[in-house]
């Protein structure tokens, strides 16, 4: 299928917060816009939100609008980028869970990849699909219940996944085409069993952490300044 302008005229919200992995937002979105998609980003706050490389800061991309402000009727499809960070702040908002929910409710297409199903395990739309994902978040998905495949691209209806950057040319390929769709996807026949957990993490993760550099006094500063945040909280939430 020639996918040059296939998406003219559609609208694709792209659900993320800070934390979020930057391939997985910048180049999907890229692609996305070339096939003709107006591409909203839509987050926890306003501003620019940042972005990570592994668990280094990466740069920042600038909210088109809040999850309060955004209408999830005005889009034609959802993409969820993964990252550690970002699934887990999303995860824990319930503007961000409901927002999912009118997307799998109106049988829209959701586009996720990595880390991105764990919005979707939160939201409780998990429950007998299909779907892929990064390998170590298989068992959170399995137990929220799903049926796990350890593939580069699962298509399950309305719902589209893909484990991670490694797998990013299919995963590219798959969006642009699952969201030019001019009619509903059809559900597909579910695989009976979960494809069995990994016996080690993947080799290219332990290497990159292994070589990354020190945190530079900037970094450090910072985390303290969390941790003293988050010790003054709890204090402050403790009885009298």
């Amino acid at each position: 299928m020639n996918s040059e302008k296939s998406l003219k005229g559609r609208r694709i919200a792209v659900l993320v917060a800070d934390g979020f992995e930057k391939v997985e937002l910048t180049i999907p979105r890229r692609a996305l816009q070339l096939a003709g998609a107006k591409v909203d980003i839509v987050s926890l706050r306003h501003g620019r939100i940042r972005g990570v490389n592994l668990h280094e800061p990466a740069s920042r991309v600038t909210v088109t609008k809040t999850v309060w402000e955004a209408d999830p009727v005005t889009y034609d499809g959802l993409l969820l980028p993964g990252g550690f960070i970002n699934p887990d702040l999303l995860r824990q908002s319930a503007e961000a869970r409901e927002f999912v929910r009118v997307f799998a409710n109106a049988n829209r297409p959701i586009a996720t990849l990595c880390h991105g199903p764990w919005v979707l395990a939160s939201a409780g739309l998990l429950q007998g699909r299909t779907l892929t994902s990064w390998p170590g978040i298989r068992d959170d998905l399995v137990n929220a219940g799903a049926t796990w495949l350890d593939q580069a691209l699962v298509r399950d209806g309305n719902l589209l996944t893909s484990r991670g950057p490694q797998d990013m040319v299919p995963f590219v390929r798959g969006i642009t085409e699952f969201f030019s769709e001019a009619t509903a996807p059809q559900e597909t026949p579910h695989q009976a069993a979960s494809a069995p957990q990994r016996n080690e993490p993947p080799a290219l993760v332990l290497n990159a952490m292994k070589w990354m550099p020190r945190p530079s006094f900037r970094t450090a500063f910072v985390c303290g300044v969390l941790a003293l945040g988050l010790a003054a909280g709890k204090r402050n939430h403790l009885p009298a």
